[in-house]
C-alpha cells in the first residue's frame, strides 16, 4: 500500500490532503479542530497517525518510484489549480482512466519523469533538519512535515522549533541545521558577513509574500496617525528582516527618524504579545500569527497589514549554505522540490483551513487553530470592532524575484547596516536563486515567471532596479 503522501493522483476515491484522510464520498468535509481523523489498514479502523505509520512502513516504493508518484500527483493536483475538491469531483465525473489518457495526450509526463529523475539522482543524505521558527510565514516548511511533503521526495526530516532569527542564524552557520527557514534578507547579510561571519548562503525559494503587521497596545488606539508615535518603542523579530526595513520605511515616509524619534527592539516572535501586555512595547511589525493573537487576547489590534505598504513584498524564505547545495546536490534538489510543491499547495486559498490545522498543534505553531485560520484565510477580527475580509493578507509564491533583493540591499545600506559599496546585481543573483527555481517550478508543472527583475512600489513610489544608488539617494531620511 502506497504513503498517504503518494497516493494515485487520478483515484476520486483517495485524498491527495496529506495531513488528514478526507476520502469521503462527496470529497467536501472540513473536519473542524478536535475532530479525530481514522483510517483502516486490514479492515482495522485504526487513527489516521497510525494507518500514516503503518503505510509508511509497509510502502516498498524506492526513490524511483516515489518521484515517478510525486511528479503525477504535482502535474495532476496543478491541472486543477491544487483544488482538492474539483479534482475528485472531476474524476468521478469522466473516470480516472480516461483524464489519464486525455492528460497524457497533451503533456509529455514520461519525459518529465525522466527528467526529474535524471536531475535529482540518488540522494546523498535522506535524514536531515530543518529549522523553524513558529510563525504562520514558515507555513510551507512546517506543512511539509506533517503533510508529507518531504516523505514524497524521498527524505526523512526533522523540523526544529527555533526560539527566534539569532539563533536559526548561528544553528545554520555552525550546520546544526542541514536547512532552515530564515528571514529573506538574512541570507544576503550572512553572504556578505553582516552581523556574523562571512558564509555563503543561498535562497532558493521565498517562503511568504505579504502576512505581516502592524500592531499597537489597546491604548494607542487614539493615536493612528504615525506623527503621534515619536518615544514609542516597537519590536521587531530581527535586525535583517523585512519586518525592520518596513518598519523604518514606514515611519520614515511620516516623517520620523527611526532611529531618533522611536526606539526598535529586536524580540523573538513569540515574545512579542507578552511584552506588549506588560507594555514593554507600544507596538510591533511582526510576523503572525502574533498579529491575530495580540487580538486574541484583547491586548492589542491591528493598525494596517503590511501588504498596504508593499503588496506582495517578500517575508521568509528557505535557505542553506552553498556548500550543503553544492556537497549534497540530490539531496537539495529533493528538498527545494519538496518546498516548491508545499508553497505551491499553499497559495491556493481553498487549502487554507486544511492548513491551519496541521500547523496549529504545539509541535509546530503551538497556537489556537482559529487564530492561524484567521491568519491564513484572511477573514479575521481586527481589534477595533471589524471582521476584515483580505484573502491576500498572507500568500505564498516561492519566486525569489532578484529585484526584491536588490530593494533590500538598498535599504541595509540606507540605513547603515551595509557601510560599502556592492554589486547589487551580482549578490542578488548569487544568494536568490530564481532562475533554479524557475526550473523546478517548471518541472513540477507550475509556471514561473519568465523574467527574475521586475518594478515594484512601496507606498506609492515606485522601485527602479536599474538605479538602486538614485532610488537610495533620493530619501531625505537616512543614514547612508
Amino acid at each position: 500500500m502506497p504513503t498517504k503522501s503518494l497516493d494515485n493522483p487520478y483515484d476520486p476515491e483517495v485524498s491527495l490532503m496529506h495531513g488528514h484522510d478526507h476520502a469521503h464520498d462527496d470529497g467536501d468535509h472540513v473536519c473542524g479542530p478536535g475532530c479525530t481523523h481514522h483510517s483502516h489498514i486490514d479492515g482495522q479502523d485504526v487513527p489516521l497517525e497510525t494507518a500514516h505509520y503503518h503505510r509508511s512502513r509497509e510502502a516498498h516504493m524506492d526513490t524511483e518510484d516515489m518521484v515517478e508518484r510525486a511528479v503525477e500527483s504535482a502535474v495532476v493536483r496543478a491541472v486543477f489549480n491544487h483544488s482538492e475538491i474539483d479534482r475528485r469531483r472531476f474524476l468521478k465525473l469522466i473516470g480516472a482512466g480516461t483524464f489519464a489518457a486525455a492528460l497524457a495526450s497533451v503533456f509529455p509526463m514520461d519525459a518529465l519523469k525522466a527528467a526529474v529523475k535524471e536531475g535529482m539522482g540518488p540522494l546523498e543524505k535522506k535524514k536531515l533538519k530543518v529549522g523553524f521558527v513558529p510563525i504562520t510565514c514558515a507555513t510551507p516548511i512546517i506543512m511539509a512535515h506533517p503533510m508529507g511533503f518531504y516523505e514524497r521526495y524521498g527524505l526523512e526530516v526533522e523540523v526544529i522549533k527555533t526560539a527566534g532569527w539569532a539563533v536559526a542564524r548561528d544553528m545554520s552557520l555552525n550546520r546544526q541545521y542541514d536547512a532552515s527557514h530564515l528571514l529573506s534578507p538574512m541570507p544576503l547579510a550572512m553572504s556578505l558577513g553582516l552581523g556574523s561571519s562571512t558564509q555563503s548562503f543561498v535562497m532558493p525559494a521565498i517562503e511568504n509574500i505579504n502576512g505581516q503587521a502592524i500592531t499597537l497596545h489597546n491604548k494607542h488606539k487614539d493615536k493612528r496617525n504615525p506623527k503621534d508615535w515619536k518615544g514609542f518603542r516597537f519590536g521587531v523579530p530581527f535586525e535583517y528582516s523585512m519586518h525592520n526595513f518596513l518598519l523604518r520605511y514606514y515611519v520614515a515616509e511620516h516623517g520620523l527618524d527611526p532611529d531618533q524619534d522611536i526606539q526598535i527592539r529586536v524580540v523573538p516572535p513569540p515574545e512579542m504579545v507578552a511584552n506588549l501586555r506588560a507594555e514593554n512595547l507600544d507596538g510591533y511589525l511582526a510576523p503572525d500569527p502574533f498579529n491575530q493573537r495580540a487580538v486574541w487576547d484583547r491586548v492589542g489590534f491591528i493598525h494596517m497589514l503590511t501588504k498596504e505598504i508593499w503588496e506582495g513584498h517578500p517575508c521568509c524564505a528557505f535557505a542553506t549554505s552553498r556548500e550543503f547545495a553544492e556537497t549534497h546536490p540530490n539531496t537539495y534538489g529533493a528538498l527545494f522540490r519538496a518546498i516548491v510543491d508545499a508553497t505551491q499547495y499553499a497559495s491556493n486559498p481553498d487549502n487554507r483551513v486544511e492548513i491551519s490545522e496541521a500547523i496549529s498543534p504545539s509541535a509546530y505553531l503551538n497556537q489556537p487553530t482559529p487564530v492561524v485560520q484567521q491568519v491564513l484565510t484572511g477573514r479575521f477580527a481586527d481589534g477595533l470592532g471589524n471582521v476584515v475580509d483580505e484573502p491576500r493578507r498572507i500568500d505564498f509564491d516561492p519566486f525569489p524575484w532578484h529585484s526584491m533583493a536588490v530593494w533590500i540591499l538598498t535599504q541595509m545600506k540606507r540605513w547603515g547596516y551595509l557601510q560599502r559599496d556592492v554589486d547589487y546585481n551580482r549578490v542578488a543573483e548569487r544568494v536568490f536563486l530564481a532562475t533554479e527555481c524557475a526550473e523546478i517550478m517548471r518541472e513540477l508543472g507550475y509556471e514561473p515567471p519568465e523574467k527574475t527583475y521586475k518594478t515594484f512600489e512601496v507606498m506609492g513610489k515606485v522601485f527602479d532596479y536599474t538605479d538602486p544608488e538614485g532610488y537610495l539617494n533620493s530619501f531625505d531620511i537616512r543614514r547612508s
